[in-house]
Order: C-alpha cells, then sequence, then structure tokens
C-alpha cells in the first residue's frame, strides 16, 4: 500500500507503525511518531495499524554538528520544556516525549509540599531520561534564590540553575541588580547559571562577567503568550553576543513566536505555558518541535534581507514587450 511518509509518498507491506520503523531501519527510542496529525506515543506504536494514504510523520533527532551545547553537554534538540501546571503526569510524559526535548525545568518548591507527590514528579522525570534544570521560580531576593539553588543541587543532584530573580510581581519582570549579584555568588560557588532576564545588553554584559556561559532573555511576560514583545532587542543581543547561547524564557504563546525566535539566530527557546495549557498538549509539543526546527534551519539557510520596496523575482531580461 501508498502511505504519505514525512510528506512523501512511500510504499509499504507493514501492517502497524512499529513495523514500518522497523522496516526503515529507525530506532524507536530516538523517534516521534505521529499518524494523520495525531501524535502517537511509543508505547502505542505497536497496536497503531497503518491504512492506505495515511500520513506518517517521523522526527528524529539532529545531526551531531547541529547539536545544542551548554556548559560542555550537548543535546540533540533545541527546545526545553517546563513541567508546570500540566493536568497529569501522564500528559506531562507525553508531551516531553512528542517535544523529543532533552532538558526540563523542574522547581524544588513546587514538589516539596508533599513528600509522596515529590517522589512521583521525580521518578517521572528520571523514567523520561531527560536532563533537569532546576529553577529559583517565585524568588525574590538574592539570598532567597541562592539558598534555593543551593536546595536544588542537592535534591536533584545538579549544579546546573535556572535563576530568576522576580523584580516586580505584576509583570514578574526580573530584577537586574539583585539577579547578578545571585549570579556572580553562584558562580562563584560552582553553578551552572542558566539567567533568566530581561533584554538588555549592559544586563548581559554583567551577568557574562559574573561568570554566566548562558542567557536566557524573556520574549515577553512570563504566561503572557505574547511572543516577542521586541525583535530588535533580541536581535541586536545575538549579533552583541555571537559565542554566547541564547535561549528566549517566557512569552512564546505559539508555535510560530518559536519558529521567529529561531529565525533570529537564538539557539533555544523554553517553553512551559504553552504547552502545559493548550488542548493538547502532547500535539503542540509536537508543533513546537517543528517550528523550533523549522526556525533553526531558516536561520542556517541565510534567509533574504526584509526591504521597503518591490523586487521583482521574475528577470525582466528577454521577456517580449508588446
Amino acid at each position: 500500500m501508498t502511505i504519505v511518509l514525512n510528506g512523501e509518498a512511500h510504499e509499504t507491506a507493514s501492517a502497524t507503525l512499529a513495523a514500518l520503523l522497523n522496516e526503515i531501519e529507525l530506532d524507536e527510542a530516538v523517534v516521534a511518531t505521529a499518524l494523520n496529525g495525531q501524535f502517537i506515543p511509543a508505547d502505542a506504536r505497536e497496536d497503531t495499524h497503518i491504512s492506505e494514504g495515511d500520513r506518517i510523520e517521523v522526527l528524529a533527532p539532529c545531526r551531531e554538528a547541529e547539536m545544542l551545547e551548554f556548559y560542555g553537554k550537548r543535546f540533540e534538540s533545541r527546545l526545553l520544556l517546563g513541567t508546570a501546571q500540566y493536568p497529569s503526569p501522564s500528559i506531562l510524559a507525553d508531551a516531553v516525549r512528542a517535544s523529543l526535548s532533552r532538558i526540563v525545568t523542574v522547581s524544588l518548591r513546587r514538589e516539596s509540599g508533599e513528600a509522596r507527590a515529590g517522589q512521583d514528579f521525580w521518578a517521572l522525570i528520571k523514567a523520561l531520561g531527560v536532563a533537569v534544570l532546576p529553577n529559583t521560580a517565585g524568588c525574590h531576593t538574592p539570598r532567597e534564590a541562592i539558598t534555593t539553588a543551593q536546595m536544588a543541587r542537592e535534591v536533584f543532584g545538579t549544579n546546573w540553575i535556572k535563576l530568576e530573580v522576580i523584580g516586580d510581581t505584576d509583570t514578574l519582570q526580573p530584577d537586574p541588580f539583585g539577579l547578578v549579584e545571585a549570579a556572580r555568588i553562584l558562580c562563584d560557588e560552582g553553578f551552572a547559571v542558566f539567567p533568566y532576564m530581561n533584554d538588555d545588553l549592559v544586563v548581559a554584559e554583567r551577568l557574562i562577567e559574573a561568570g554566566c556561559k548562558v542567557l536566557m532573555p524573556w520574549g515577553a511576560p512570563i504566561g503572557s503568550g505574547r511572543g516577542l514583545n521586541n525583535p530588535y532587542a533580541l536581535k541586536t543581543m545575538r549579533a552583541h553576543f555571537p559565542d554566547i547561547p541564547l535561549v528566549v524564557d517566557a512569552g512564546i504563546g505559539v508555535p510560530s513566536h518559536a519558529a521567529a525566535a529561531m529565525e533570529l539566530g537564538f539557539d533555544a527557546v523554553l517553553i512551559n505555558t504553552a504547552v502545559a495549557k493548550a488542548g493538547d498538549p502532547a500535539a503542540m509539543a509536537r508543533a513546537f518541535a517543528l517550528a523550533v526546527e523549522a526556525g533553526r534551519l531558516a536561520y542556517e539557510a541565510d534567509p533574504i534581507e526584509a526591504r521597503d520596496m518591490a523586487s521583482p523575482s521574475t528577470p525582466l531580461l528577454g521577456k517580449a514587450f508588446l
């Protein structure tokens, strides 16, 4: 029978999705699949039957040359995923798998209220086989953020920390002064700091001087879904710090926002609310994975510059004029 595999006609005798992956010699453990626009989890592929004309998509990690690197560690996916606000642990797990993300953010505070809940959550994250990036969400002072980071290192067994020091409770805008102070202390203590910041170049410079080797400027206020409020500032930051990994964090609402960030040359995006609160989180996670890949490919393809005037795409030389 004939199916459509990743946009192209493909002849197959495979009866199930699992058999198809075996036929095309792909490792099931490192791919994500969808059938007719519906995400299919790995444990359902054996029971998912294929019919004539079905549209099947298979996503696999990118080539090593395209890998993302943070503090000496390399990752296939350029999409980071937050783990808060999902309707259930199983929906979170499906979303992580569909996204192909290899890094998820976790919150010490959110899981500390009930020991059993915290243990179950941590067991789920470990079962997914992803790297964890603990955060200091909700901290308003450097001391509070530093203490939370120290506790997170002990609980999660990593020196990575997504540093948040909130300065305004209405917009959740980061406090640049407290952020730099906390970053300097944590870097001195051996932490690999991922600072959540605004798009200010001077703040970025001070964070780098403090020891940060990654910057995470916001696109818009956390949870707003507004996208990139100031693309010019983000583009300027990319040009100013060409060798520093940059991750757009906060404000992303739909996949096109993520693609736009990647087209500016950013190294990755971090998504939470836009996936967790979607009607179908797994499908939305897959959509973001495709958008991030598309945006990165577009950036690497060297897109044309925007123009104020029209420019004919069809040459006039050799055309007859009547």
